[in-house]
């Protein structure tokens, strides 16, 4: 049970994590509607990229503004899989190509290009989710980190990058369905994704990846591995002068934190029904960078209530200033940048002793009181 508790980060963070899993299996389904909970579904999905950033910027001391880059090969990767069983012959008869998608047909494209041939089968794909985002990652990581490319210069290359890729899906529009992404995702293999009963099921299950996600970079914290990023993250020069290959474990942690953002990006569009560059760009990318900041860019579960919150409040936001949103948005990261360094979960570590002190001897003095009433009387 210690060896448990040590894992799990002492006993607090396993109430912490009890915790987590009450409030998104038993408060939010209980207390929701089904359009709340699709909604939750979303901003849990987002939680996948800010723990990810938790492991790769608050340990590993790697600041990346590309994570989008990986939520949006996940989100494609599963896209590509529904568009093809939604274009079916029967299914595109009026077509002039029947059987490929349809924004390939309008743009005169008369096959289905090599590469999406892969995304007819569901194993082949649920593989790509994993494989190819830490793929790009690793190759990304050691380029930029045997030349130790690190801080603000890696972020501007990945944000760069995002730029890229964005224009790169808007430009080839006959294979990626260009501005307007892959749409009108129906089925996951004859399973309606759009039904209340769905989007509840995959609220689940997007929740309980989530935890498993958690569970993970803690078990990664607290391995050797973990101590070591650490310590790169705090004495790099240190660190490789001790014989270790700190890009190699600068890459693996890269590698790490896109294979969660790729499992956010593919729970999101089986959720949202869809996915465009406009969701992969700048501004999606900077926002996963805040809800791991406002969370707390040192804890896993911290990271998970910062999406949820800065999700929520999002909302609110855009709906009472539609036109000030981003502004907003971008205050609370620079709030929480000069005056909150460690986010909520910071906030916590704080002030959740002192509550704990204060109430046991609150509690006594009350007690103490009572006696004394009860002996005058």
């Amino acid at each position: 049970m210690n060896g448990y508790l040590d894992f799990l980060g002492g006993r607090n963070g396993l109430v912490g994590l009890l915790v987590l899993a009450a409030l998104i299996l038993l408060v939010f389904p209980l207390t929701m509607g089904v359009d709340q909970l699709s909604l939750a579904g979303r901003f849990l999905s987002f939680g996948f990229v800010a723990a990810g950033l938790v492991l790769c910027w608050g340990y590993g001391g790697i600041l990346s503004l590309g994570q989008g880059i990986f939520f949006g090969i996940g989100g494609y990767c599963i896209a590509m899989f529904l568009k093809l069983e939604a274009s079916t012959p029967e299914a595109t008869a009026i077509q002039t190509t029947p059987g490929i998608p349809d924004f390939m047909d309008w743009n005169r494209i008369t096959e289905l290009p090599w590469f999406w041939e892969p995304f007819n089968s569901l194993t082949l794909t649920l593989i790509a989710i994993i494989v190819l985002p830490a793929l790009f990652a690793y190759v990304i990581g050691i380029a930029m980190f045997k030349r130790r490319v690190s801080g603000v210069y890696f972020a501007i290359i990945t944000q760069a990058l995002v730029v890229i890729l964005t224009i790169l899906l808007v430009a080839q529009q006959g294979y990626t369905g260009g501005a307007n992404g892959i749409t009108d995702l129906r089925t996951l293999k004859g399973w309606d994704i759009n039904t209340d009963e769905a989007m509840v099921t995959l609220y689940f299950v997007t929740a309980f990846l989530l935890l498993g996600v958690i569970l993970f970079g803690k078990w990664l914290l607290h391995s050797k591995f973990g101590r070591i990023l650490i310590a790169m993250r705090d004495r790099e020069d240190r660190v490789r002068f001790s014989g270790y290959d700190v890009a190699n474990f600068k890459a693996f942690v890269f590698c790490v934190a896109a294979v969660f953002s790729a499992i956010g990006g593919a729970m999101f569009t089986l959720q949202e029904g869809f996915m465009s560059p406009t969701l992969i760009g700048i501004i999606p990318s900077i926002e996963f960078v805040i809800f791991a900041a406002v969370g707390g860019r040192l804890s896993l579960i911290g990271a998970v209530y910062g999406a949820m919150a800065i999700g929520f409040a999002r909302i609110a936001f855009a709906e009472a200033y539609p036109e000030l949103w981003l502004f907003l948005m971008g205050a609370v990261f620079i709030v929480v940048v000069l005056f909150l360094p460690y986010g909520l979960a910071g906030l916590y570590e704080k002030y959740a002793p002192k509550v704990r002190a204060f109430l046991p001897s609150r509690t006594a003095r009350a007690a103490t009181s009572r006696e004394s009433t009860e002996v005058r009387s």
